[in-house]
């Protein structure tokens, strides 16, 4: 949780957003005006994810020296994803998902006219916005993390093919094969892995296996078909999930292949959908932040998380936070990865 959190304070797009919304009245009655979030998924007003996280990310930024413990945003988790409840070793990307989805519908069932920063003024509404609305009206959730990709599907038999737009807020990542091999100390070690690797692997053409089938309309049965997926829409902030996780027979292991990423200029037009409508600089994207896992397995370990502020690097472990560089960022072995869009801080004269 610590990690999730302190990889979200430093994405400063999302965490500003919070910092300046006003606090909730939390007591039932006349509420004086002030602002009224409802916890939809439990129908209980008595508890507010969203005022807890606005808490926290203050706490954290109000220039005080001394760690704090998250415990009031703890025990609003409990109380509205019972999944996390008691003290077994979570999984940091699942949290993140149930953390962004939670207020994400929080948001969503506020009546407080606030206005909905995906509609801003100073960028014009994508044909694909409203795709980019997982689970109805847009949120500042969907407006930050918020994509689209498109799945297309082919019959091998008929040569029907199917299309699909998928919303989401980030992209899981396989780690290919050929580079999960664990070489001996004798062995010559093979090329390195690197994102774009993790991000072909994602969007290239794959033939779907026996338990996949597609349900051909045409032929009106499952058959033998293909899959390919493209980004439609790029979001502001591109979450990237690397699965270091993997189930066999009986255990589920980790893979502790070192997947190499860029720290400035992250590429994503060759995964487009159509990125002659695409300005260069729009697919551009910047490292904000890193959530690294620690030790051999899921059951076992511990996370922190590596972020960026005002320009310089630092590593957040619980209540120690410690001045990195950045060859110590792109050394680690990444779990999750944040990028935000890619902004020139300096207009350099052209020479």
């Amino acid at each position: 949780m610590n990690a999730i959190l302190q990889s979200l304070s430093n994405i400063q797009v999302f965490s500003c957003y919070f910092k300046e919304l006003p606090s909730v009245a939390l007591r039932s009655g006349k509420t004086a005006g002030r602002r009224m979030y409802h916890t939809r998924s439990q129908g209980d007003s008595s508890v507010s994810l969203v005022e807890e996280f606005r808490k926290i990310l203050c706490s954290l930024w109000q220039g005080s020296q001394t760690a704090f413990s998250p415990d009031a945003l703890f025990y609003v988790i409990w109380k509205i994803m019972p999944s996390f409840r008691g003290y077994q070793q979570q999984d940091a990307h699942e949290f993140l998902r149930y953390l962004l989805d939670h207020l994400h519908r929080e948001m969503q069932g506020s009546k407080n006219g606030l206005p909905s920063p995906a509609l801003s003024p100073d960028r014009p509404k994508h044909a694909s916005e409203s795709k980019c609305c997982i689970n109805g009206t847009s949120t500042i959730v969907t407006s930050v993390f918020g994509g689209v990709l498109q799945n297309e599907v082919y019959c091998l038999i008929c040569g029907t093919e199917s299309r699909k737009f998928d919303p989401f807020l980030d992209l899981s990542l396989d780690i290919p094969s050929q580079f999960r091999i664990k070489f001996t100390k004798d062995q010559e070690p093979g090329p390195t892995c690197t994102l774009n690797d993790c991000l072909r692997s994602f969007t290239d053409l794959e033939e779907l296996d026996e338990t996949e089938l597609y349900m051909c309309h045409k032929c009106k049965k499952r058959q033998k078909s293909t899959k390919k997926f493209w980004i439609q829409k790029l979001p502001k902030v591109l979450c990237l999930h690397l699965k270091r996780f993997h189930w066999t027979a009986f255990l589920r292991n980790k893979i502790d292949t070192y997947v190499e990423f860029p720290m400035h200029g992250l590429d994503m037009k060759s995964f487009l959908l159509e990125p002659e409508n695409s300005l260069p600089e729009r697919c551009l994207y910047d490292l904000a932040a890193v959530v690294v896992h620690h030790g051999s397995g899921i059951g076992s370990g511990h996370y922190t998380a590596y972020g960026l502020h005002e320009g310089r690097w630092y590593h957040f472990n619980d209540s120690t936070v410690t001045l990195v560089s950045e060859e110590a960022v792109l050394k680690a072995k990444a779990y999750i990865l944040f990028y935000t869009e890619h902004t020139d801080q300096e207009s350099p004269a052209k020479l």
